[in-house]
């Protein structure tokens, strides 16, 4: 059975150990302490997939209310599980409990050319690309949602 839950600094490790076996098919190994530091300190809201009480996958938001956004962070699925819906379901988890926030009007993500079919499935439209942001031959694809659509 599939859960989404809020993420507990118990998580931590499992989710480290998640970014790897994702690393470098969809990410570089230079993400690594990156992602570290935003498990540490820039976590505003972030969820953990479960199956039968083993992680995974995970997600996050981040807020920036001054400008009306939300934006999608740190999708990470296990390899095995990717391909299953349930990436898919993570991420319209998360936007409709973006939709509950009365301010958010738009949802950015920032991906690579590696995922960013993906979301464009889910709706979002491609804003922009700059070779190489990541890391080499890590490109960034910031795509958005409109909340109100």
């Amino acid at each position: 059975m599939i859960e989404i839950r809020p993420y507990l600094k118990s998580d931590r490790i499992e989710l480290i150990k998640l970014l790897r076996l994702n690393t470098p098919n969809y990410f570089s190994p230079d993400e690594e302490s990156d992602f570290i530091s935003y498990l540490d300190s820039e976590i505003e809201d972030y969820f953990v997939v479960q199956e039968d009480s083993k992680i995974i996958g995970s997600g996050g938001i981040n807020y920036f209310p001054k400008e009306k956004i939300a934006r999608i962070s740190w999708d990470i699925i296990h390899p095995n599980k990717q391909g299953k819906g349930i990436g898919k379901k993570l991420t319209l988890h998360r936007i409709q409990y973006i939709k509950k926030n009365s301010v958010i009007e738009l949802i950015n993500v920032r991906t690579s050319q590696l995922a960013y079919k993906f979301y464009e499935k889910i709706g979002f439209k491609l804003i922009r690309i700059k070779k190489d942001y990541w890391a080499k031959d890590f490109d960034l694809y910031l795509m958005s949602l409109d909340v109100k659509d």
